[in-house]
């Protein structure tokens, strides 16, 4: 399948095809990919921005009231349409005009009390909001009086030779110093953090025994947070149903042990529900669409590597399709004018191969057909020159007075005569047969008979030629046959057999039965026929022995004849031989079933 022209031409149709699609593909994919990465990046990033100052409000204001500002600064600033809605589905705050229906699927939940890590990957794990407060949150004085003690902190150390620090405000208003570098932690209780209200040294700016500056006091919890602290306290217990101890960390951040960090997370929500916005669905409208920007040369380019590459694989077929085609109209052009050696080589395989060795068969054909017309030709001539001038000779000599025209000569002259005839009769059974004309009288005949029947009329000759001619048929095999053509038939067949075979030989006639066909065969012991003249063995005029004498060879028609009888009752005529060891000539005919 694989040299078939047809699966070449569709697999190189279907080659370009996919060649196309495949970087036309890839054009497409390499123009937008850049841009879509380009404005996903910048959607997930401006998202994040607008979900985290959503949350920063909800987490600083018990109500959304006033939300509307905030959500129109957001939306043009980042050239996106905003709304809030509640988880029942009453709109909010919408940044579009005219209040057009809300996208069907919501892009968040803000709630600072379960803050979506999806929006914001460095959440607390309790997912608490840090900016969500409530009761945490210190007045003004209070910050001011933590403020001085966190300065004069930080200048201590500074005074004393400690790593400099930098002094920031937690979310609740509570000072403290984080070291350059380092970012507060805002996480669950750490055992290796100091506490609020820990004492790490002295409470004045000292030296220890080696020299080196000691920490300051960390500043107590405010009256503010004290009570906060207790409130938080009385929930974790009632979570707990024991007592825990329960701080506050450096930042201002509420802080247990490990074991109640599941009831100290839900205190603080209980704690702080009050003080933050409730739960409400965050829609982000699509962004503007952006044409993606398409480079013109690339297509260009990409374009015409296609068109090269579609017109190499289609020159390159076309080329070895012409090839043959061409070797072969060159080799019937010398055909026609009288060269009949004229062949193609042939290379290549499936359909052009296949057109390349039917023409050599032709050719060949042709040529063996024109060397057997003209050997025709040639052996006509001389079987019919031979009795003609033998009657020719003897009727001149006649005529002259040299010879007497008695009976042995008249004889002799009428053998002569039938010859001819017998020669003419088989020419012209060959040209009907040739025509298609060659006409049967089918009739029901049973082989066995008729064997049996041509086995007599032949004996005569086999014995003269010292020869033994025997049958080997039983039973009947009936069989629709012109009796006339087909005695025609064997007897060729048996009159070769007997021409050939050697003094002191055999001849056997067999009939049987082979399936529903019929075998007459007729089997000598002469020497046999070489492999190599076995093809040409019922082809007209020819001979193994190219003597044309007749006590070697009779006119060259006979096997024709046969072979054209046989075919012209529906059968065959075959031979099988090897040298030294005799031929058997068969011919197959279709039986005929009997009915009752």
């Amino acid at each position: 399948m694989r040299h078939s022209l047809l699966v070449r031409l569709v697999a190189s149709t279907v080659l370009i095809a996919v060649c196309s699609i495949v970087a036309t593909a890839w054009l497409a994919a390499r123009s937008t990919s850049g841009e879509i990465r380009h404005q996903q990046g910048q959607t997930l990033a401006s998202d994040a921005r607008i979900n985290d100052a959503l949350l920063g409000y909800a987490a600083s204001h018990p109500r959304w009231d006033g939300v509307e500002d905030t959500v129109r600064d957001l939306a043009r600033r980042n050239d996106r349409r905003i709304a809030l809605a509640t988880e029942g589905g009453t709109r909010i705050a919408d940044s579009a005009t005219g209040r057009p229906p809300l996208p069907a699927r919501a892009s968040a939940v803000v709630d600072p009390l379960a803050v979506d890590v999806s929006l914001v990957p460095g959440a607390a794990t309790d997912r608490i909001d840090a900016r969500a407060v409530g009761p945490f949150r210190l007045p003004d004085s209070e910050r001011v009086r933590l403020r001085k003690e966190v300065d004069a902190q930080a200048a201590c150390g500074l005074r004393r030779g400690l790593r400099p620090g930098t002094v920031v405000v937690g979310p609740g208003g509570r000072p403290y110093i984080r070291d350059d570098g380092q970012s507060a932690r805002t996480t669950g209780a750490d055992p290796q953090r100091p506490r609020v209200g820990t004492l790490t040294g002295p409470s004045t700016c000292a030296v220890d025994p080696s020299g080196m500056p000691r920490a300051s006091r960390t500043p107590g919890p405010t009256a503010t947070e004290k009570r906060a602290l207790k409130q938080l306290a009385a929930l974790v217990t009632t979570c707990m149903h024991r007592r825990v101890d329960v701080g506050l960390d450096e930042t201002g951040k509420p802080t247990a042990p490990a074991s109640a960090a599941e009831c100290l997370a839900g205190a603080r929500r209980t704690q702080l529900k009050p003080y933050v916005a409730p739960a409400a669905l965050l829609y982000i409208g699509s962004p503007e669409d952006r044409t993606p920007r398409i480079d013109p040369y690339g297509i260009a380019g990409v374009t015409a590597v296609i068109l090269g590459l579609a017109v190499a694989i289609s020159v390159l077929v076309a080329t070895r399709l012409v090839r043959p085609v061409r070797a072969v109209t060159a080799a019937a052009r010398r055909m026609r004018a009288g060269d009949g050696s004229a062949r193609v080589r042939v290379r290549a395989k499936g359909e052009v191969g296949e057109l390349g060795a039917a023409f050599n068969e032709m050719s060949e054909h042709l040529d063996r057909m024109e060397r057997q017309r003209k050997a025709m030709v040639s052996d006509v001539s001389h079987e019919l020159r031979t009795p003609l001038a033998n009657i020719l000779g003897w009727l001149e000599a006649a005529q002259d007075g040299v010879a007497e025209l008695d009976p042995a000569l008249t004889a002799s002259l009428v053998e002569e005569a039938t010859l001819l005839r017998h020669i003419v009769d088989d020419l012209q059974q060959i040209t009907l047969a040739d025509a298609g004309r060659l006409r049967l009288h089918p009739e029901p005949v049973d082989a066995v008979d008729l064997v049996k029947q041509i086995a007599t009329v032949h004996r005569a000759a086999a014995a003269a030629a010292g020869l033994t001619l025997t049958t080997e048929v039983r039973g009947s095999l009936p069989l629709d046959a012109d009796p006339a053509r087909l005695r025609q038939a064997v007897g060729n067949l048996i009159s070769n057999a007997i021409r050939y075979t050697p003094a002191g030989g055999r001849v056997t006639l067999r009939a049987y039965a082979d399936g529903g066909d019929v075998l007459i065969e007729v089997a000598d012991t002469g020497p046999g026929i070489a492999p190599e003249h076995l093809p040409y063995v019922f082809d007209r005029f020819w001979r193994a022995e190219k003597s044309r004498s007749r006590q070697t060879g009779g006119s060259g028609l006979g096997l024709a004849i046969v072979r054209h009888l046989a075919e012209a009752h529906g059968g065959s005529a075959t031979v099988r031989s090897e040298p030294g060891r005799g031929a058997t000539f068969v011919l197959r005919l279709t039986g005929r079933t009997e009915t009752a």
